[in-house]
């Protein structure tokens, strides 16, 4: 094992908050790791931009947590991953991972009948991501997608158990149920907040596909073939929130995402 790499952070981004759902199972997964998170709020939403105006951010991105050292990034982001994540890879020579692949694995290893929905954003929706690489390993899949744009403020909201969430969210889900899926990828990473609600609307024979949880285990999956996983012995890992605007409530949204108090969040300049 390469000790000194090993010791390393793993670097993680994000538009803004909702990619702390994937640092949060990080950290579940992988207690002994140091995180840095950087969410480009100065930015947000990415959804809206062009896919060229998506790949340049990400870039900068990615050379941000580059120049302090990662190991490995996660890019925590699910339209970034569907635009940017092949370009990130072919230019690093570290570990890349997007949240796509693995929710898409994982979605195909738990349909018993072939009908999987995807709910995710409208930029998320319109890449085709999810639908293209579903189709691609198992063509006779049939898919219902949907995009749910009222989801990702209802969240920020702190919303997840008022009747107008669950009526939002119980029609962006009635598709689904009329196409009979017996498996659903949450294409988001602010939807894991709403899996309890979400489950109780499509009832507990349906399977939620979590994509933070599942990018959370390819990192670890990652970083043991790679041989530069952190010994479990070296203690909780510690973990550092950079953000390029901090908005009144970011702070607030961050505790909430991540679970746990943050000492302290620095606003940082990509340039």
């Amino acid at each position: 094992m390469n000790t000194s790499l090993s010791d390393c952070p793993i670097g993680a981004f994000d538009s803004g908050v909702g990619g702390l759902t994937v640092v949060q199972a990080m950290r579940e997964l992988l207690p002994s790791e140091d995180i840095l998170y950087l969410g480009d709020t100065a930015r947000v939403p990415y959804g809206n931009k062009s896919p060229d105006t998506i790949i340049r951010y990400s870039r900068e991105n990615m050379a941000y947590l580059r120049s302090h050292g990662v190991k490995a990034v996660v890019v925590a982001c699910n339209t970034a991953s569907a635009h940017a994540l092949a370009v990130l890879q072919k230019e690093s020579d570290i570990p890349v991972i997007g949240v796509i692949a693995p929710g898409v694995e994982a979605a195909l290893s738990a349909t018993r009948n072939q009908r999987i929905g995807i709910i995710g954003t409208h930029g998320t929706i319109q890449s085709e991501a999810y639908q293209n690489l579903l189709r691609q390993s198992r063509s006779e899949v049939m898919i219902t997608a949907i995009a749910a744009p009222l989801l990702v403020s209802l969240v920020e909201e702190d919303w997840l158990s008022h009747p107008a969430t669950h009526l939002i969210l119980e029609e962006y889900l009635a598709p689904m149920k009329a196409a009979r899926v017996d498996t659903v990828v949450l294409a988001c990473t602010h939807y894991p907040l709403l899996k309890p609600l979400a489950q109780r609307i499509l009832g507990p024979e349906v399977v939620l596909v979590d994509s933070a949880q599942n990018a959370a285990a390819a990192l670890a999956r990652t970083l043991e073939t790679s041989a530069i996983k952190r010994s479990s012995g070296s203690g909780k890992g510690r973990i550092t929130i950079c953000a390029t605007d901090l908005p009144a409530q970011f702070s607030r949204l961050v505790e909430r995402f991540l679970g746990e108090k943050i000492k302290k969040i620095s606003q940082v300049s990509l340039s």
